[in-house]
C-alpha cells in the first residue's frame, strides 16, 4: 500500500509537472532575449522601450512553449483513427483560457514594473529581469489555479 501512494501522487502531479517544466523554460528564453532586447532599445523613450520588450517576450514564450507543449503532448491526442479532435478542442479550450488569464495579469504587471524601474534609472537589461522575474511568479501562481479550476489534467488522476 505505500509503494501505491506515492505512484500515484507521481502520475497525479506529472501532468502539472511537466506545464511548469515548458512554462519555466519558456519564461528562461523569453528573459534572456528580453533583457537584451530592452538594452538594445536603451536610447528609446521608457514606455516604447517597456512595449517593445513585452513584445518580443511574447513571440519569444509562445514560440518555445507552444513548442514544448506540442512535443510533451503530441501522443495524448492521436487515436487510431487520426487526431482525437473531441479531447484536442476541449484541452485547447481550457489551456488557452488558462494562459489567457494569466497573460492579462502579466502583461500588466510586467509593463508597469518594467516602465517604473526605467523611470527610476534602472539599466534597461535590469528592468526587464526584475520586471520578468516578478511578473513570472504572479504568471505562474495564476496559471496553475486556471488550469485547477479548469480541470485540465482530471482524466489523469
Amino acid at each position: 500500500m505505500q509503494r501505491i501512494f506515492p505512484v500515484l501522487v507521481q502520475k497525479k502531479y506529472r501532468e502539472y509537472i511537466k506545464l511548469n517544466k515548458n512554462l519555466l523554460i519558456a519564461f528562461v528564453a523569453a528573459i534572456t532575449i528580453s533583457a537584451i532586447t530592452a538594452q538594445l532599445l536603451a536610447g528609446q523613450e521608457n514606455y516604447l522601450n517597456s512595449s517593445y520588450t513585452v513584445i518580443v517576450d511574447f513571440v519569444v514564450f509562445y514560440s518555445t512553449f507552444g513548442s514544448l507543449f506540442y512535443l510533451d503532448n503530441r501522443k495524448k491526442y492521436l487515436s487510431e483513427s487520426g487526431v482525437g479532435n473531441n479531447r484536442l478542442k476541449k484541452d485547447l479550450i481550457k489551456i488557452i483560457s488558462s494562459l489567457g488569464i494569466g497573460e492579462i495579469i502579466y502583461t500588466s504587471v510586467r509593463w508597469f514594473l518594467q516602465y517604473y524601474f526605467l523611470t527610476i534609472q534602472y539599466e534597461p537589461y535590469l528592468a526587464s529581469v526584475v520586471a520578468h522575474l516578478a511578473s513570472t511568479a504572479v504568471y505562474l501562481i495564476c496559471v496553475n489555479l486556471s488550469v485547477k479550476f479548469t480541470r485540465l489534467y482530471k482524466d489523469d488522476t
